[in-house]
Protein backbone atom coordinates (compact mmCIF):
# COMPACT_ATOMS: atom_id res chain seq x y z
CA UNK A 1 0.00 0.00 0.00
CA UNK A 2 1.79 2.84 -0.84
CA UNK A 3 1.49 6.04 0.54
CA UNK A 4 2.81 9.22 -0.57
CA UNK A 5 5.95 11.16 1.19
CA UNK A 6 7.42 14.73 1.02
CA UNK A 7 10.96 14.56 -1.11
CA UNK A 8 12.40 16.62 1.16
CA UNK A 9 11.99 18.53 4.32
CA UNK A 10 12.61 22.05 4.95
CA UNK A 11 12.96 23.75 8.39
CA UNK A 12 13.45 27.64 8.27
CA UNK A 13 14.01 30.47 11.18
CA UNK A 14 13.24 33.82 10.97
CA UNK A 15 10.81 35.96 9.18
CA UNK A 16 8.72 32.98 8.15
CA UNK A 17 5.29 33.38 9.96
CA UNK A 18 3.22 31.07 9.24
CA UNK A 19 6.17 28.38 9.50
CA UNK A 20 8.47 29.53 12.45
CA UNK A 21 9.24 32.71 13.85
CA UNK A 22 12.77 32.35 15.31
CA UNK A 23 14.35 35.74 14.13
CA UNK A 24 17.51 36.52 15.21
CA UNK A 25 18.36 32.80 17.48
CA UNK A 26 20.41 31.44 14.48
CA UNK A 27 24.55 31.55 14.62
CA UNK A 28 25.69 29.89 11.38
CA UNK A 29 27.97 32.20 9.45
CA UNK A 30 28.07 34.99 9.48
CA UNK A 31 27.61 35.55 13.47
CA UNK A 32 24.98 37.48 13.07
CA UNK A 33 21.53 37.06 13.22
CA UNK A 34 19.86 35.62 10.40
CA UNK A 35 16.76 33.84 8.91
CA UNK A 36 17.94 30.72 7.36
CA UNK A 37 16.98 27.10 5.96
CA UNK A 38 18.25 23.94 7.16
CA UNK A 39 17.88 20.53 4.75
CA UNK A 40 16.69 17.26 6.57
CA UNK A 41 16.64 13.54 5.58
CA UNK A 42 13.53 12.37 4.47
CA UNK A 43 11.92 9.54 7.06
CA UNK A 44 12.96 6.68 4.41
CA UNK A 45 16.38 8.48 4.50
CA UNK A 46 16.32 9.40 1.02
CA UNK A 47 17.69 13.33 0.58
CA UNK A 48 16.25 15.38 -1.59
CA UNK A 49 17.14 19.18 -2.65
CA UNK A 50 16.62 22.86 -2.07
CA UNK A 51 17.15 25.82 -3.66
CA UNK A 52 17.08 29.36 -1.85
CA UNK A 53 16.71 32.55 -3.85
CA UNK A 54 17.12 35.88 -2.17
CA UNK A 55 18.46 39.46 -2.68
CA UNK A 56 22.62 38.34 -2.59
CA UNK A 57 21.71 35.80 -4.79
CA UNK A 58 20.66 31.63 -5.27
CA UNK A 59 22.27 28.66 -3.15
CA UNK A 60 21.63 25.54 -3.62
CA UNK A 61 21.93 22.84 -0.49
CA UNK A 62 21.61 18.82 -1.40
CA UNK A 63 23.25 17.57 1.60
CA UNK A 64 21.12 16.88 4.78
CA UNK A 65 21.94 18.49 8.17
CA UNK A 66 23.10 21.45 5.63
CA UNK A 67 21.74 25.25 6.14
CA UNK A 68 21.70 28.22 4.19
CA UNK A 69 20.48 31.57 4.62
CA UNK A 70 17.37 32.82 3.35
CA UNK A 71 18.73 35.46 1.18
CA UNK A 72 21.02 33.64 -0.94
CA UNK A 73 24.52 35.59 0.62
CA UNK A 74 26.31 32.21 1.56
CA UNK A 75 27.39 28.80 0.48
CA UNK A 76 25.64 25.63 2.64
CA UNK A 77 26.96 25.25 5.86
CA UNK A 78 26.94 22.33 8.22
CA UNK A 79 24.41 23.20 10.93
CA UNK A 80 25.02 20.67 14.43
CA UNK A 81 22.97 18.66 15.88
CA UNK A 82 22.73 21.32 19.19
CA UNK A 83 21.72 24.27 17.37
CA UNK A 84 18.95 22.32 15.21
CA UNK A 85 17.89 21.73 18.47
CA UNK A 86 17.82 25.13 19.68
CA UNK A 87 16.59 26.64 16.65
CA UNK A 88 13.93 23.93 15.95
CA UNK A 89 13.11 21.96 18.55
CA UNK A 90 9.64 22.76 18.88
CA UNK A 91 9.27 22.53 15.01
CA UNK A 92 11.00 18.69 14.93
CA UNK A 93 8.49 17.80 18.08
CA UNK A 94 5.31 19.00 16.17
CA UNK A 95 6.05 16.89 13.38
CA UNK A 96 3.14 14.66 12.50
CA UNK A 97 3.83 11.05 12.34
CA UNK A 98 3.54 9.60 9.10
CA UNK A 99 1.51 7.22 8.26
CA UNK A 100 2.97 3.16 9.21
CA UNK A 101 1.68 0.21 7.67
CA UNK A 102 1.94 -3.37 8.98
CA UNK A 103 0.41 -6.62 6.64
CA UNK A 104 -0.19 -9.81 9.28
CA UNK A 105 -0.02 -13.17 7.62
CA UNK A 106 -2.41 -16.03 8.39
CA UNK A 107 -2.43 -20.03 8.43
CA UNK A 108 -4.47 -21.66 6.34
CA UNK A 109 -8.25 -20.62 5.60
CA UNK A 110 -8.14 -19.36 9.79
CA UNK A 111 -8.23 -16.37 11.75
CA UNK A 112 -4.95 -17.58 13.55
CA UNK A 113 -2.07 -15.71 12.73
CA UNK A 114 1.55 -17.65 11.17
CA UNK A 115 4.17 -17.08 14.06
CA UNK A 116 6.43 -14.73 12.33
CA UNK A 117 3.01 -12.33 11.91
CA UNK A 118 2.44 -12.71 15.76
CA UNK A 119 5.76 -11.62 16.78
CA UNK A 120 4.71 -8.13 14.98
CA UNK A 121 1.59 -7.77 16.91
CA UNK A 122 4.11 -5.90 19.35
CA UNK A 123 5.18 -3.58 17.25
CA UNK A 124 1.87 -2.66 15.49
CA UNK A 125 0.58 -2.02 19.26
CA UNK A 126 3.47 0.00 20.06
CA UNK A 127 2.62 2.13 17.25
CA UNK A 128 -0.63 3.28 18.29
CA UNK A 129 0.33 3.64 21.81
CA UNK A 130 2.82 6.17 20.54
CA UNK A 131 0.48 8.38 18.88
CA UNK A 132 -1.60 10.81 20.48
CA UNK A 133 -4.97 10.42 18.56
CA UNK A 134 -3.99 7.12 16.42
CA UNK A 135 -6.44 6.36 13.52
CA UNK A 136 -6.46 2.79 12.93
CA UNK A 137 -7.60 1.51 9.31
CA UNK A 138 -7.55 -2.67 8.99
CA UNK A 139 -8.29 -4.58 5.84
CA UNK A 140 -8.91 -8.27 5.64
CA UNK A 141 -8.12 -10.43 2.74
CA UNK A 142 -8.07 -13.79 1.72
CA UNK A 143 -7.15 -16.38 -1.43
CA UNK A 144 -8.98 -17.27 -3.91
CA UNK A 145 -10.11 -20.69 -2.01
CA UNK A 146 -13.52 -21.30 -1.45
CA UNK A 147 -16.80 -18.52 -2.67
CA UNK A 148 -16.67 -15.24 -2.93
CA UNK A 149 -19.24 -15.08 -0.23
CA UNK A 150 -17.21 -16.99 2.24
CA UNK A 151 -13.92 -15.06 1.95
CA UNK A 152 -15.54 -12.18 1.94
CA UNK A 153 -16.67 -13.13 5.49
CA UNK A 154 -13.37 -14.87 6.49
CA UNK A 155 -11.54 -11.50 5.65
CA UNK A 156 -13.75 -9.70 7.67
CA UNK A 157 -13.08 -12.20 10.39
CA UNK A 158 -9.37 -11.74 10.18
CA UNK A 159 -9.95 -8.03 10.81
CA UNK A 160 -11.80 -8.24 13.61
CA UNK A 161 -9.53 -10.50 15.21
CA UNK A 162 -6.74 -8.03 14.45
CA UNK A 163 -9.01 -5.23 16.04
CA UNK A 164 -9.71 -7.11 19.14
CA UNK A 165 -5.97 -7.57 19.92
CA UNK A 166 -5.79 -4.06 19.56
CA UNK A 167 -8.89 -3.10 22.01
CA UNK A 168 -7.57 -6.33 24.03
CA UNK A 169 -4.37 -4.31 24.93
CA UNK A 170 -6.28 -1.62 26.25
CA UNK A 171 -5.50 1.36 24.01
CA UNK A 172 -8.20 3.80 22.97
CA UNK A 173 -8.30 4.46 18.52
CA UNK A 174 -9.90 7.72 17.52
CA UNK A 175 -11.04 6.40 14.26
CA UNK A 176 -11.13 2.57 13.74
CA UNK A 177 -11.90 0.97 10.42
CA UNK A 178 -12.70 -2.63 10.12
CA UNK A 179 -13.32 -3.62 6.51
CA UNK A 180 -13.43 -7.10 4.35
CA UNK A 181 -11.85 -7.49 0.73
CA UNK A 182 -11.84 -10.99 0.51
CA UNK A 183 -10.59 -12.08 -2.52
CA UNK A 184 -11.13 -9.59 -5.06
CA UNK A 185 -7.46 -7.55 -4.32
CA UNK A 186 -4.75 -10.05 -4.35
CA UNK A 187 -0.84 -9.78 -3.51
CA UNK A 188 -0.39 -12.17 -5.88
CA UNK A 189 -2.64 -12.45 -8.59
CA UNK A 190 -3.62 -16.06 -9.23
CA UNK A 191 -6.75 -18.61 -10.94
CA UNK A 192 -9.82 -19.59 -8.55
CA UNK A 193 -9.42 -22.09 -5.72
CA UNK A 194 -5.56 -21.57 -5.74
CA UNK A 195 -4.04 -21.27 -1.94
CA UNK A 196 -1.59 -18.58 -1.51
CA UNK A 197 -0.28 -17.94 1.77
CA UNK A 198 0.86 -14.02 0.61
CA UNK A 199 -3.17 -13.20 -0.35
CA UNK A 200 -3.89 -14.03 3.68
CA UNK A 201 -3.72 -11.54 5.46
CA UNK A 202 -4.40 -8.13 7.22
CA UNK A 203 -3.22 -4.88 5.71
CA UNK A 204 -3.15 -2.45 9.17
CA UNK A 205 -2.59 1.26 8.81
CA UNK A 206 -1.76 3.28 11.40
CA UNK A 207 -2.06 7.61 11.32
Amino acid sequence: MQRHRQRWQLLTAGLLGSVLLLAGCATPPPAKPVSYAVLLDNPDGTTGAITLTGAAGQVLVTRAGFGAMLDGSAQPYSVDQARLNADFGAVLAARPHLPVTFVLYFDGTSTTLTADSKVLIANVLAEVSNRAAPDVSIVGHTDTLGSIESNERLGLDRAQAVAKLIADAGLKVIDLSVVSNGESDLLVKTPDETAEPKNRRVEITIR
